[in-house]
């Protein structure tokens, strides 16, 4: 699932191609894709692109009048830029919308269809699909501290709950936890002050790190190649491979459709995550499926405006 450093990635290569710009019609393939029917979709043809933003790991193309296309991509979504009017592949390509200057095609693989799209009008809207996360760059310590420990949650699961930090997913906890040397396993409300710093640290430096990485790797073209599993990252997707930062082999915690992968080393003292209690804690903690995850409902984090 495109996590916060591709999403605005993604964002950015649009504003550069569609924003001021006219959306002539939307070419839907899939009906099921369109999640909303009032306002109707066709009320967004003919209106200029005013805006451009991140809700979560949603991507909001605001036009005028105040209406607003919310795209999720899920795991599968992709976006690619083709040339105006470009023909929709008959498999795995649900939708395109066209611009004078180009072509947005949506693809998804696989035969599990779960992007979808919102039109919605006003802001009040468009905030109620918005989770609730704080803005890791928008919060100071305090307001992250706050959110982190409302609930007493395993540490990969707060990172990874839309309603706890926005845009934080699977992938990048990974990163965020070996950077800032913490188990995955590791409940929120035990963590000490210098804990949570470093939790804190790793998180803001590991997202701008990747997203300058994904900038310089698309060298201003349209990113193409957005996947979870990116070489140069230190343990996600990288079992049984040698840890960067120590040599030791990089683990895995495996439940249900997840996978968690750490480095015992590093992390977790030495300690392997495999064990009854360990299996107890996943049942009680961590959703199934990312699907899962992302459709809790919204909450309030008491403490989040803080800075």
């Amino acid at each position: 699932m495109p996590e916060l450093p591709d999403i605005t990635v993604y964002i950015e290569a649009l504003e550069a191609r569609i924003l001021g710009q006219t959306l002539e019609q939307v070419r839907l393939a899939s009906p099921f894709l369109l999640r909303t029917i009032d306002p109707p979709l066709s009320a967004a043809q003919g209106k200029k692109v005013r805006a451009l933003r991140r809700v979560g790991k949603r991507i909001a193309i605001g036009l005028e009048d105040d209406l607003w296309l919310v795209l999720h991509l899920m795991i599968a979504g992709r976006l690619h830029w083709r040339e105006r009017g470009a023909k929709l592949a008959r498999k795995n390509t649900p939708a395109a919308f066209d611009f004078s200057s180009g072509s947005l095609v949506l693809t998804e693989a696989g035969s599990q269809k779960r992007a979808s799209l919102h039109v919605v009008s006003g802001e009040d809207s468009l905030c109620a699909l918005d989770p609730g996360g704080i803005d890791i760059f928008e919060a100071g310590l305090a307001g992250f501290s706050a959110a982190l420990t409302a609930a007493n949650h395993t540490l990969k699961r707060a990172l990874t709950d839309p309603r706890t930090f926005s845009g934080i997913g699977n992938a990048y906890s990974d990163e965020i936890l070996h950077r800032a040397q913490l188990s995955p396993i590791a409940l929120t409300q035990k963590l000490s002050q210098e804990d949570i710093q470093r939790l804190y640290d790793a998180t803001k430096a590991t997202l701008l790190d990747w997203i300058d990485r994904l900038r310089a790797e698309a060298k201003g073209e349209f990113p193409e190649k957005v996947t979870a599993f990116r070489e140069g990252m230190a343990v996600h997707g990288r079992y049984g491979k040698p840890c960067p930062t120590c040599g030791a082999k990089v683990q895995r915690i495996r439940y249900a459709a997840n996978e968690t992968n750490y480095c015992a080393r590093c992390q977790t003292g030495g300690r392997l995550l495999a064990d009854r209690a360990l299996s107890r804690l996943l049942r009680e903690d961590w959703p199934r499926t990312l699907e899962e995850l992302e459709a809790l409902p919204r909450r309030a984090i008491p403490g989040s405006e803080a800075s």
